[in-house]
């Protein structure tokens, strides 16, 4: 499908135009998207906490989607997305020895990594390695602190490792 943008004083951003056709090896069969995605910010880039609170509202509402899997206590994993939160993310890291530059002049990368100590120790090094490759500065690695007492079962048996590491 392609979108095109329209009369935003309308309030109508995004209209379909047309459907995309079978083409080499693109099958619209297998066309899905972002559904239920829903975007809540403050154009001028300021903090509150009505944008947190109106993002859970978001969440809430979209519950309808079907937002859980088999076990009723597994959901499919929404949530919030927001502003790196950097003073935060400084205390963190003097735990783990890492010391981040100014705020805006560093990323977060989050990943999911296997289980097993040898794989997750193979896919952080394919991390690190892609990011020295891009001739950017590897900071370290955080390990990102989980409470499994609310997860599904289904969740619990399969989480995997969640560590995020940080770019200068």
């Amino acid at each position: 499908m392609r979108f095109f943008l329209r009369d935003r004083d309308k309030g109508l951003f995004l209209i379909m135009k047309e459907y995309r056709k079978y083409q080499g090896l693109y099958d619209p069969a297998y066309e899905h998207d972002a559904c239920g995605v829903g975007i809540v910010a403050n154009l001028n880039g300021q903090k509150t906490y009505d944008i947190i609170r109106n993002a859970i509202r978001v969440l809430i509402n979209l519950e309808h989607r079907g937002a859980c899997g088999c076990d009723p206590d597994t959901g499919d994993g929404a949530g919030i997305l927001f502003q790196m939160p950097h003073a935060f993310f400084r205390r963190q890291c003097e735990y783990e020895g890492i010391s981040l530059p100014a705020p805006g002049s560093y990323g977060v990368g989050m990943t999911f990594l296997p289980r097993s100590t040898e794989q997750h120790h193979l896919c952080e090094r394919i991390v690190e390695k892609a990011v020295w490759d891009e001739d950017q500065v590897f900071l370290g690695w955080r390990d990102v602190p989980v409470d499994y007492t609310q997860a599904g079962r289904l969740a619990h048996d399969v989480s995997p490792l969640i560590r995020q590491f940080f770019i200068g």
